[in-house]
């Protein structure tokens, strides 16, 4: 004897055998034959498909693929999860001896940060480069009513100092450029400094002298050109006068070679629209800007470190140094806003 029963919710069928028992409830939509074992196999199946579907999509493999058929795949890609860092990189040689302190001058540009470290970590992983990234985040503060303005060369300076005894090389970092191309190379730049966004390949800045961007130098090499200026408040310029140092010290500089990529080796994260650049020259700036500091630099920065916070972003590791640059008004009036 077969009966229905009709729920708000759904309906179900269920059955009596000649002794008048009921069987267990199955969905009326399934054939009386489907067994929960049977279903519980299907939803393990299902399970698995989706997993390796977004395994595929996420690590690029599904786009690869379709851009091979020279289809277009619509939308930004997602991103997997981070690798994670080896426990003990001194156990494996094929990391080599070196490591880089990645140094990201900050403010408040918080959702590129949100994909710059975990990016860069898979990035420096999947090279086998040992590496930690300090992020150097300059405090607003406000002196006698004024805001300090964004100084981004002071805070390598500051970056350098703070980061730790067991790197052995830095990388002047933008927080807005992620490299894209596998070839770029971030290893030691043991003969000279090492310009990895070179002009041929940045997507905004082309001319020959330009260092800015992403730089590499063995910490012995910073030392020699005595950091970068600290004169420089605002947006601009110190990448242009730290050419000079670095000429002026003696050292040649290296590019890459053989990337084919041109000006997509890079993504550029910063939309000028609604993120304004502080370009503004006050006062004696506009002459001082283009003149060689023969006497600042990593031996007379100030600053204070409030704070130093490790943190994990999407699984990448890293350290915040929250820094408190000094202004010496005297020598640099346009270091503020009033």
């Amino acid at each position: 004897m077969i009966c229905a029963r009709a729920t708000a919710v759904n309906l179900m069928t269920c059955e009596e055998d000649k002794h008048g028992h009921r069987s267990r409830l199955i969905p009326s939509g399934l054939p009386r034959k489907c067994s929960v074992f049977h279903l519980f196999v299907a939803c393990l199946l299902l399970g698995f498909l989706s997993l390796l579907w977004l395994q595929l999509s996420c690590s690029g493999d599904v786009a690869r693929a379709a851009r091979g058929q020279g289809q277009e795949t619509p939308g930004p890609s997602r991103a997997c999860p981070p690798e994670p860092p080896p426990e003990h990189w001194e156990e494996d040689e094929s990391w080599g001896p070196h490591r880089l302190a990645v140094l990201v001058p900050f403010r408040e540009r918080f959702e590129e940060l949100l994909v710059f470290v975990p990016h860069m970590h898979r990035f420096l992983s999947r090279k086998k480069i040992q590496h930690h990234i300090y992020v150097l985040n300059q405090v607003d503060h406000f002196s006698l009513g004024a805001l300090h303005r964004f100084n981004r060369a002071a805070l390598i300076n500051a970056g350098f100092l703070e980061s730790s005894n067991s790197t052995d090389y830095i990388a002047m970092h933008d927080v807005d450029l992620l490299p894209l191309n596998e070839e770029l190379d971030y290893g030691f730049p043991e003969t000279g400094p090492f310009h990895v966004a070179s002009p041929e390949l940045h997507p905004l800045y082309h001319y020959k002298t330009y260092v800015g961007g992403i730089l590499l130098l063995s910490k012995q090499h910073y030392q020699l050109c005595n950091g970068m200026s600290n004169r420089f408040w605002g947006w601009g310029r110190e990448d242009d006068e730290f050419y000079r140092r670095i000429k002026g010290a003696g050292l040649q500089l290296f590019r890459p070679s053989g990337i084919t990529t041109g000006y997509k080796t890079f993504r550029h994260l910063h939309d000028p629209a609604w993120r304004k650049r502080d370009q503004k020259r006050i006062a004696a700036q506009k002459q001082e800007q283009f003149r060689v500091d023969r006497e600042g630099g990593l031996s007379t920065v100030k600053y204070r470190v409030d704070s130093r916070t490790a943190l994990s972003v999407g699984g990448a590791p890293c350290t915040v140094l929250n820094i408190m640059l000094d202004c010496d008004k005297a020598a640099t009036p346009w270091c503020t806003f009033s």
